[in-house]
């Protein structure tokens, strides 16, 4: 599940809507809105976030929560480390090769790293 579905899924469970009933309410198919809140489909458009916003009556901060969730919840990410430094690249590369390996409790320790030494790269909370 991706960090947009897992936040979707919560407003829906809030307000006891069926996958099928907002599918049908936002004019998609239910398949579609599982396979994209499960990964399986590239992160959603603006127009459908923004579609999705105004189903749950979401304002502001819950709004832009949510568009942030959706630019963090691609399911295949590319990562160029042209021109950076060696160890930007061994890290991305160990990462890939590696994060299917890790725990939730070691992926919290790494995100609470990276996020501690940037302020601007503040996470969402899940």
């Amino acid at each position: 599940m991706t960090p947009f579905g897992q936040k979707v899924r919560h407003y829906r469970a809030a307000r006891g809507i069926s996958l099928k009933k907002m599918s049908a309410d936002l004019g998609v198919t239910p398949a579609y809105f599982s396979a994209l809140e499960h990964g399986h489909r590239g992160r959603p458009g603006s127009g459908l976030v923004q579609q999705i916003c105004g189903y749950f009556d979401l304002m502001w901060d819950e709004a832009e929560e949510l568009r942030r969730l959706a630019e963090l919840s691609h399911p295949r990410v590319v990562v160029d480390t042209a021109g950076l430094s060696p160890k930007a690249t061994h890290l991305a590369n160990l990462l890939a090769e590696r994060i299917d390996k890790l725990d939730e409790q070691t992926i919290e320790w790494v995100l609470a790293e990276i996020e501690s030494r940037d302020g601007s790269l503040k996470g969402p909370v899940y």
